[in-house]
């Protein structure tokens, strides 16, 4: 892939302006992967804000799919590519939305924003804790707008709480828990890990259909005979691809609880394991997870053998604790005035979560690039810990493990033939 000029001309179309445009001014964008996620109703969308112009598939019933619902639903012949790379520099595409398997996400949203693209991700941001922080050098120098598709800090009741996410935030801000405060994930407070989304080990190689370029879905990722098992919806169980459900469903579970605790800018500095030794090839189940900040706080993640658990706390402090459905104790006694002492508490800071806005403002969006890198890193350490079946420790400012090179080759992985960052 050829180098392209950091200098970008923004249109000026993201520069402001009604919130109807005209169609000379619409936002436009493509979709790289619309085999699942690409196609849902929530993404596959087309209006007078954004117009789906592009779309793009290794598989080529994928592909024919995402045109054909193009038409039905928009009347629209979308243009179709094969190459992702073919996609992001088509001059009719100003955002480039990836909803692949993670192992393609840091290439793609480096190559998107060499090309002055903004860009909307699909959770996890990254495969990979270097793969991360190559996106968030590419998103600054290029100057763009990220979104990172995991919305839980800012919308929508958070599992199993029954509530959003900003009376925690201000409940925690407020120092009436105390501190340092123990956030427990766990089947008692609402949580289910994707346990069923592991791999099988010694697959048997076998023909790759008509349809799916199958090296080309490999990319970057070290080769290995086809087997279905591998692609599509159940590539999450190899460590190639995805990390199981834990990659794929870790940010949306702890993104909220960095945002709570206020830990940004900043990632823990040790992260323990208890889990079976994990196979090279298939991600296997775990049983615990334990990460520890240089404060103190902690998150733990409750797994295989916890799902249907007592009644934990899912945030415990000195001073307080607080349960499923939002019920909470303060000193020791039961607070069902919460709501209203929580009423009183100021505000946090305004996110910006309309991602439209903030490409044509030209203002950072709520869930970005940086605190998404850093709630991806959550998931990566965790996973680096279960692969060598250890306690890791980390140094959260050079974001490297302490004094364990193996650990540190997770970091940045060799990745096949010409593909790199």
């Amino acid at each position: 892939m050829g180098a392209l000029s950091l200098f970008t001309i923004v249109p000026a179309k993201v520069l402001g302006g009604p919130k109807h445009v005209a169609p000379s001014d619409q936002l436009t964008k493509g979709i790289i992967g619309v085999g699942g996620i690409g196609r849902s109703s929530y993404h596959f969308t087309s209006n007078d804000a954004c117009r789906l112009t592009a779309v793009c598939d290794v598989d080529a019933n994928h592909l024919q799919k995402a045109l054909d619902m193009g038409k039905e639903k928009f009347n629209e012949t979308l243009q179709g590519y094969h190459d992702f790379r073919d996609l992001i520099h088509d001059a009719n595409v100003d955002v480039v939305h990836i909803a692949t398997p993670p192992h393609w996400h840091g290439i793609m949203a480096v190559e998107a924003a060499n090309a002055g693209k903004d860009i909307w991700c699909e959770k996890p941001m990254t495969r990979t804790i270097g793969e991360g922080k190559r996106v968030c050098e590419a998103v600054k120098r290029n100057n763009r707008i990220f979104r990172l598709n995991t919305w839980f800090r800012f919308t929508d009741t958070f599992y199993g709480l029954g509530t959003t996410v900003e009376p925690l935030k201000k409940l925690v801000a407020s120092g009436l828990l105390g501190w340092p405060l123990k956030v427990t994930i766990s089947g008692a407070t609402g949580f289910a890990w994707k346990f069923f989304w592991v791999g099988k080990e010694n697959l048997t190689p076998e023909r790759v259909p008509a349809e799916l370029d199958y090296d080309f879905w490999l990319g970057p990722a070290q080769f290995k005979p086809y087997n279905s098992h591998r692609v599509h919806q159940t590539f999450r169980g190899y460590w190639d691809y995805d990390g199981g459900g834990l990659g794929d469903m870790g940010q949306h579970y702890m993104d909220p609880v960095q945002y709570i605790l206020g830990k940004d800018d900043t990632s823990p500095v040790k992260v323990e394991v208890d889990a079976p030794q994990q196979h090279s090839d298939a991600v296997g189940t775990w049983r615990k997870i334990t990460y520890t900040y240089d404060d103190g706080c902690q998150i733990v993640l409750e797994g295989e053998g916890y799902e249907t658990g007592s009644k934990i706390p899912y945030i415990e402090g000195p001073n307080g604790k607080v349960f499923k459905g939002f019920e909470c104790e303060l000193n020791g006694k039961p607070a069902p005035d919460i709501m209203a002492i929580i009423s009183e508490l100021p505000d946090p800071e305004p996110q910006n979560t309309d991602f439209l806005n903030c490409i044509r403002n030209r203002e950072l969006f709520a869930l970005n690039e940086q605190n998404g890198h850093r709630s991806s890193t959550l998931v990566n350490m965790a996973l680096a810990a279960l692969r060598l079946n250890r306690t890791l420790e980390f140094d959260p400012v050079a974001q490297v493990f302490v004094n364990d090179e193996a650990a540190n080759r997770l970091i940045d992985q060799p990745m096949r033939g010409s593909w790199k960052l």
